[in-house]
């Protein structure tokens, strides 16, 4: 627990024996749940996070979203931290992030990785692809935000119902912060974090994920 919260952390893995155990064991004491999203892995995903105390919740449809949404309703805590179980995510930041979220009295904190502390954590064209989407996103819906595609997002577990999440693919670390955003409810606000370079094989499929994200971000804005 930290700030007398409950504290649960959801990672969506496919095929991430390779950095699964070092993401659990990384995780500051105050972390009281794990929940580990198999996400029709091939590998020891599963077995790895199970050993290593977490609960695993298995999802058949493929993509970062289906997994979220599987994912996120097994959390139990007070706050809910999500981050990626490849070790690019701070762990060592959880604490900091809550604690921020709580002292200014926010209910959803996304995550910005620029600028970024170690340059070889992401390369040229995932950081030009960023900006893309990013300025889409503030055309559509006129929030600037420093990160449209972070991954990782502390929220009061609590305010999950009111968010409508659609997306079964990469669109869906978009539309969460849109939800947040637009709901006149929820107090969003962002903060900077230190991203690390990747453990494990690259999964993300540029161009046609970054495809995907802007015609989703058209289609939610005039649907």
């Amino acid at each position: 627990m930290h700030r007398n919260l409950k504290i649960s952390v959801v990672i969506p893995c496919y095929n991430e024996e390779a950095g699964i155990q070092q993401v659990i064991r990384s995780l500051p004491a105050c972390v009281d749940e794990v929940v580990v999203v198999d996400n029709n892995s091939t590998d020891r995903t599963s077995e790895i996070a199970r050993a290593n105390g977490a609960a695993v919740v298995f999802e058949k449809r493929k993509g970062y979203g289906a997994a979220y949404k599987a994912g996120l309703p097994a959390a139990t805590g007070d706050i809910t931290v999500t981050m990626d179980g490849d070790l690019t995510y701070p762990a060592e930041q959880i604490e900091e992030l809550v604690g921020y979220l709580v002292d200014r009295d926010i209910d959803f904190l996304s995550t910005s990785r620029f600028p970024l502390k170690n340059r070889k954590s992401m390369n040229f064209t995932n950081k030009i692809g960023n900006m893309v989407l990013t300025l889409a996103m503030f055309v559509f819906y006129g929030k600037h935000v420093k990160d449209s595609q972070s991954g990782m997002w502390v929220f009061r577990t609590s305010i999950l119902p009111k968010l409508d999440l659609t997306s079964d693919g990469m669109p869906f670390s978009e539309e969460i912060k849109i939800e947040a955003i637009r709901n006149k409810e929820i107090r969003f606000d962002e903060y900077h974090i230190n991203y690390h370079e990747r453990v494990g094989e690259v999964k993300l499929e540029k161009w046609k994920d970054g495809f995907r994200n802007l015609l989703f971000l058209a289609k939610k804005k005039f649907r």
